[in-house]
């Protein structure tokens, strides 16, 4: 079954359904990937800061899929931002990855101590070299995406937030919406914390189909491309198996009333002294 997609300002295709890989280190990407591919995923999701692009890319490698068949997603550190680190980051993760090209790259966390058009500009040029087919942002609020959409030379295609049942943030999803901007739900499970809500469990019933799905399939109706994660090739292939059913208008009615701003991984109050971040004194 072909995976349904979005349509990004440059014409490609981002699949609505791509396979997740935080927290999945080293040789722990292998399974799950090689399970991801064989269950007909075709859009995998790193980040320099996973630990996994070269492990990743081997298990690409070993794979009997074809590269141009995989929609291949990879983000920049914040404290890699400034121009020359951009280039120098993205020149590494094709490398770890084994790649000619990305299909599109995320700054990954914003960060104010670093000018966003020099960011962008860095960008640019990745995008101009042939190295970066699409540019995107991830966990960028309305400012900071507005901001960037200002001082960008090519089209903000993605913006990657934490979006699920219990945290669908109307306003930036209507604000990407406005502008052309695809959203990626990171934790589009809240990473197991609402598995058991009781309209999660009573709507998967109906449906004989997992909460998980459920809450996977809520999003891909709207439109919101999900990265599920999972170590487990069982859990992983059953991700992917969302795209059979749909659901019924007051199922979609009980899930859209179970927001509570609530997030799991992206309180909004950002402590800038972490070192990903790079800014510590």
């Amino acid at each position: 079954m072909t995976t349904p997609s979005v349509t990004l300002p440059s014409g490609d295709a981002l699949p609505l359904v791509g396979m997740g890989t935080y927290k999945l280190e080293g040789a722990a990407v292998r399974d799950p990937v090689h399970a991801a591919l064989d269950a007909g995923y075709d859009h995998v999701d790193t980040a320099e800061g996973y630990a996994n692009e070269d492990a990743l890319g081997d298990a690409l490698a070993a794979s009997d899929v074809d590269r141009d068949d995989v929609f291949l997603t990879s983000k920049v550190l914040p404290k890699h931002l400034a121009y020359e680190s951009v280039i120098d980051a993205c020149e590494r993760t094709l490398d770890a990855l084994g790649v000619d090209a990305l299909d599109l790259y995320l700054i990954h966390w914003p960060n104010p101590a670093i000018s966003m058009r020099e960011t962008l500009d860095a960008m640019a040029t990745l995008h101009d070299r042939g190295l970066v087919r699409n540019v995107g942002v991830s966990n960028f609020d309305t400012y900071q995406l507005g901001v960037a959409l200002h001082v960008s030379d090519v089209p903000i295609a993605v913006n990657q937030i934490e979006y699920h049942p219990w945290l669908q943030r109307p306003q930036l999803v209507d604000f990407c919406r406005e502008r052309d901007v695809a959203v990626e739900a990171a934790a589009p499970l809240a990473r197991g914390e609402f598995l058991d809500d009781d309209a999660l469990v009573d709507i998967a019933a109906k449906h004989e189909k997992t909460p998980a799905q459920v809450a996977l399939r809520w999003a891909i109706e709207d439109d919101v491309v999900v990265l599920p994660k999972s170590s487990s090739p069982e859990h992983v292939r059953e991700n992917h198996d969302v795209l059979d059913f749909e659901l019924d208008p007051e199922d979609r009615e009980r899930i859209d009333a179970l927001d509570r701003d609530h997030a799991v991984y992206d309180d909004r109050e950002r402590d800038w002294t972490r070192d990903v971040f790079g800014i510590a004194e």
